[in-house]
C-alpha cells in the first residue's frame, strides 16, 4: 500500500536527518541543524498523525503540512550544501530521498482530494 510505502520512506528519512544532526553538531553547527531536525522529523509524524485523521479533511490538511515540512527541509539542505557543512554526495542522496516523500504526498493529497468530490 502506497501509505504503508510513505510511512516507511519517512521514518528512514528521519532517521538520515537525526544522524546529520548529530553530525552537525559534532561540527559545532547549531543553528541549520536545529532546523532541519525540526522539520526533517516532522514529515513523518505528520504522516502518522494522517492515519488517524479525523475524516478526510484532516487527513489532506496533515500530508499537507508534512509537504510543507519537506519542502523546508530540502530548502535546508541545500543550504547545508551550499554553505560546505555537507558534501555533494549527501546532498544528492538525503535531498533525493526528500524529493520522493514530496512526490508520493502530493499524490496522496491529490488522490485524496479527488474522492472528496
Amino acid at each position: 500500500m502506497r501509505n504503508d510505502e510513505l510511512s516507511t520512506q519517512s521514518m528512514d528519512f528521519a532517521v538520515s536527518i537525526i544522524n546529520l544532526v548529530k553530525a552537525l553538531k559534532a561540527k559545532h553547527e547549531t543553528i541549520i541543524s536545529n532546523q532541519i531536525g525540526r522539520s526533517g522529523t516532522s514529515i513523518g509524524a505528520n504522516i502518522r498523525e494522517a492515519q488517524y485523521a479525523h475524516g478526510k479533511p484532516d487527513f489532506i490538511a496533515k500530508l499537507q503540512i508534512a509537504l510543507k515540512e519537506a519542502n523546508e527541509t530540502g530548502y535546508w539542505l541545500e543550504l547545508l550544501f551550499k554553505t560546505e557543512y555537507i558534501d555533494e554526495q549527501t546532498y544528492k542522496a538525503l535531498d533525493a530521498a526528500c524529493a520522493s516523500i514530496r512526490v508520493m504526498l502530493i499524490s496522496s493529497i491529490n488522490t485524496s482530494k479527488q474522492s472528496l468530490q
